[in-house]
């Protein structure tokens, strides 16, 4: 089915448009923006890959991950300066930038750099950060909870549409499945379609081991190119992608990250399938 394409603004005054018949979107970025030079070897890496391959392209960076595992784990920059090396990122590269918000209070500075704003998948259900976020106006990138089943997400849905903004991208990260484990359930791709939302892929999350390292999460990036190529034969919108030059020295989730010398490759491929859909 076709879905109503959500436009996103470009630092140049142009438009990216994510749906049905347009270009592929890639989200991807270092999972936490561990400095500002990273952020920037690695939105213009990016940005050289997908120009030719005719995807669009987002850098995403957390400013703060609040999620993690221990509390000796590095979170980021914080809100003031996360967003000023990201304002940086973004007019240097004239690249539009998405992060995530964990709090209602954090919408409306979030709202005066980001171009896309992100509700992370623990937070999918909270109706006063739902509706902050759809104040702004900004397109929101809603990631279904692993908690979630994908009939479930439409509420997020009208919670957002009922708060500011129709412009809401559905995130499928997995489902957790025992302990320590997602599973990723193809069929939640054409159920969230339906709530006419461009669906995108968070094809690193997805292999991540929840707590699987004791004090931080594991991954299995090994099958980060195999489910990537099976969500795009399933007829997505984008993809999501933690990418670092070096995942295994990472500050946050290196092992489900995708090596930047890698991503050419499998980009590569993905069109392809994509244009073999018709």
């Amino acid at each position: 089915m076709n879905v109503t394409p959500v436009s996103v603004s470009c630092p140049d005054g142009s438009t990216i448009e994510v749906g049905s018949e347009r270009p592929l979107l890639l989200i991807a970025g270092p999972c936490v923006l561990e400095s500002e030079e990273l952020g920037l070897q690695v939105a213009s890496t990016m940005q050289k890959i997908c120009r030719p391959l005719g995807i669009s392209y987002v850098f995403k960076a957390s400013f703060d991950k609040a999620n993690r595992t221990s509390l000796s784990s590095y979170r980021g920059p914080g809100l003031d300066r996360g967003l000023a090396s990201l304002s940086r990122i973004k007019q240097e590269l004239g690249v539009p930038v998405i992060s995530d918000i964990h709090e209602p209070g954090q919408a409306g500075a979030a709202a005066e750099v980001l171009d896309i704003i992100q509700i992370p998948a623990f937070l999918c259900r909270q109706t006063d950060l739902l509706t902050a976020a759809a104040a702004t106006g900004k397109p929101i990138n809603l990631k279904k909870g692993q908690f979630v089943s994908p009939w479930e997400i439409k509420n997020g849905v009208n919670k957002i549409r009922s708060s500011g903004t129709s412009q809401v991208m559905l995130v499928e990260r997995g489902s957790s499945f025992g302990y320590n484990n997602l599973v990723v359930d193809m069929r939640a791709f054409p159920v969230m379609r339906e709530f006419d939302c461009p669906v995108i892929y968070d094809a690193t999350h997805s292999v991540q081991l929840p707590g699987g390292a004791g004090e931080s999460s594991g991954g299995q990036r090994e099958f980060i190119a195999p489910l990537s190529r099976a969500a795009v034969a399933a007829g997505i919108d984008g993809l999501f992608m933690e990418v670092h030059p070096d995942p295994d020295q990472a500050l946050c989730d290196g092992p489900n990250s995708i090596a930047l010398d890698d991503i050419e490759a499998l980009l590569r491929q993905l069109v392809s399938i994509r244009a073999a859909l018709g």
